[in-house]
């Protein structure tokens, strides 16, 4: 699988990501069919296995339970190997989410996330918004401490994570790295993401199965094929899925050529975290 340049950032990634909310977290989520936190055995074969298919994106978040640690703790040693996204500004305590975009609540999570993730580094970090204004969010802070650790090179590139096509857009100007909605149901979105690349943000996108309610592994595949899309993110635990969601991308998207749409190459100019 070939890998596509994540915006301006530097950064490369493959356009399929493994998702690991499920690494974590099965409590307060909306899926169609309940499911077991995976053992340390099953998540080591699912990374070995998103390896051979050549994935090296892993999303995670501190709201996804104890997933930031289980990466951690499985890539520990083969650090280099994984592009790694993680969030700020929620937390989970095991029944309900808490949101908090202050400066210091940004720069402590992510102090947390660090320990979590046995790392001197973040390679991407998404505010995990809970639908608020994107102004709202900046005038807490939480972009100022964005621009503060990308500065302070404890994360290499920064974004947002929004709830909805006016977060999307209202953030985008202030992103290296956008993480869009797109999926067969909703379909808002899909001129952001290209938008957003012609700004040079990477765009990776979430919710491409609508939390697995609708779609299959062609849509994933379609879905990143999509002009200004860079990744898609999917959360898998089964490694015959991830297997198949890989297969489907790679038919889709003609590996004898460079997979980054053209929207990625127009890009030339740096993109600002703040206004």
């Amino acid at each position: 699988m070939l890998r596509r340049p994540l915006g301006n950032t530097g950064i490369e990634v493959s356009p399929l990501g493994l998702g690991t909310v499920k690494f974590g977290r099965n409590t307060a989520v909306d899926y169609p069919r309940p499911y077991e936190i995976p053992s340390d055995g099953c998540i080591a074969d699912l990374l070995a296995t998103a390896q051979h298919h050549g994935i090296n994106l892993l999303d995670t978040a501190p709201a996804y339970g104890t997933s930031e640690t289980r990466i951690g703790e499985a890539i520990e040693g083969r650090r280099d190997d994984w592009v790694v996204c993680t969030k700020a500004g929620e937390t989970f305590d095991g029944t309900e989410s808490h949101f908090d975009f202050s400066e210091d609540a940004i720069l402590r999570s992510v102090e947390k996330s660090l320990v979590r993730l046995r790392t001197d580094t973040v390679d991407i970090l998404l505010l995990h918004s809970d639908g608020r204004s994107v102004d709202l969010i900046e005038s807490a802070g939480a972009f100022r401490a964005l621009s503060r650790l990308r500065r302070e090179a404890i994360v290499r590139a920064v974004g947002f994570s929004g709830k909805s096509a006016a977060d999307a857009e209202g953030a985008m100007s202030r992103c290296d790295v956008l993480m869009c909605t797109i999926n067969a149901g909703y379909r808002d979105e899909v001129g952001i993401a290209r938008k957003a690349a012609d700004l040079g943000a990477g765009v990776l996108v979430k919710k491409t199965l609508a939390r697995g309610f609708q779609g299959d592994a062609e849509t994933i595949a379609e879905t990143a094929c999509l002009d200004g899309v860079t990744s898609v993110v999917v959360g898998m635990i089964d490694a015959n899925h991830l297997a198949a969601n890989a297969a489907a991308i790679r038919r889709t998207c003609d590996p004898r050529t460079d997979l980054a749409p053209r929207s990625h190459t127009r890009a030339s100019r740096s993109v600002r975290t703040t206004r």
